[in-house]
């Protein structure tokens, strides 16, 4: 078996999330992006009550490379924001649940600075006591990059720092490697893939949209992305049926 492809036998959903929290007014640039933490917990325990796991992107790997099968499913949050600490995190203890949270190394205890310029309402993310904290918990702390950058319009030494820096300075708070990255904004090359593999990340996820399937490269992941729209019915159906595949782009 490839050491850089999955080999699971039955699709496995990775869900992304972004922020836990009541989405702004109406007219807010990215609104979608906000899921409230009532309809968070629902989800959650709904996929408790039909029998599927949640698992951080560490454990999930049995399941994608084939030496485990079960009704799993992958568990994300971009950026680091401090309610999934304060919001996110309850619930998956409740439900047993772990999951993988992509951190900005470099702003921590910070705000989301890189969307200030698209009038997106600043939040706090969580800083290195709160990542320890969410790792102390049983979750996960992955890699996104030292401050966000979209690694397509950067140059290549640029890059490199950024992605370097983004891991040993998250492994330096966690005191423990960080084997997963996320491309922030999803904008990547090839030669992103390449860097990643180089750092010796073990997973890399995209904003592609599907479920994954056997032989899906192991850096460039596809995820189930999960808004503030999202109802049940549907939440159900992007994890269990070929919804999301369909969406590929």
């Amino acid at each position: 078996m490839s050491k850089t492809h999955t080999a699971n036998r039955r699709p496995i959903p990775i869900l992304v999330y972004h922020q836990i929290a009541q989405a702004p007014p109406k007219g807010s640039p990215f609104r979608s992006l906000y899921v409230a933490p009532q309809a968070f917990a629902r989800q959650m325990a709904w996929l408790k009550l039909l029998g599927y796991k949640g698992l951080s992107m560490s454990a999930l790997q049995p399941y994608l490379r084939g030496d485990k099968e079960g009704k799993v499913v992958g568990i994300t949050f971009d950026d680091g924001y401090l309610n999934n600490l304060s919001q996110a995190l309850p619930v998956l203890v409740k439900q047993g649940f772990s999951s993988t949270c992509y951190v900005v190394s470099g702003l921590l205890g910070k705000t989301n600075t890189w969307d200030e310029h698209l009038g997106i309402a600043q939040s706090p993310l969580m800083n290195e006591s709160q990542v320890r904290q969410w790792i102390d918990a049983g979750q996960e702390a992955g890699s996104h990059t030292r401050r966000h950058i979209d690694l397509t319009a950067s140059d290549e030494e640029a890059c490199r720092i950024e992605m370097t820096l983004g891991k040993t300075e998250l492994e330096s708070v966690v005191r423990q490697p960080v084997d997963h990255f996320c491309y922030p904004y999803g904008h990547y090359e090839s030669r992103h893939r390449v860097m990643a593999d180089a750092l010796g990340f073990v997973t890399a996820t995209t904003t592609r949209r599907s479920r994954c399937h056997a032989q899906t490269d192991l850096l460039q992941l596809p995820r189930v992305p999960v808004l503030r729209s999202t109802s049940l019915p549907v939440f159900w159906l992007k994890i269990a049926t070929s919804y999301e595949d369909r969406r590929k782009k």
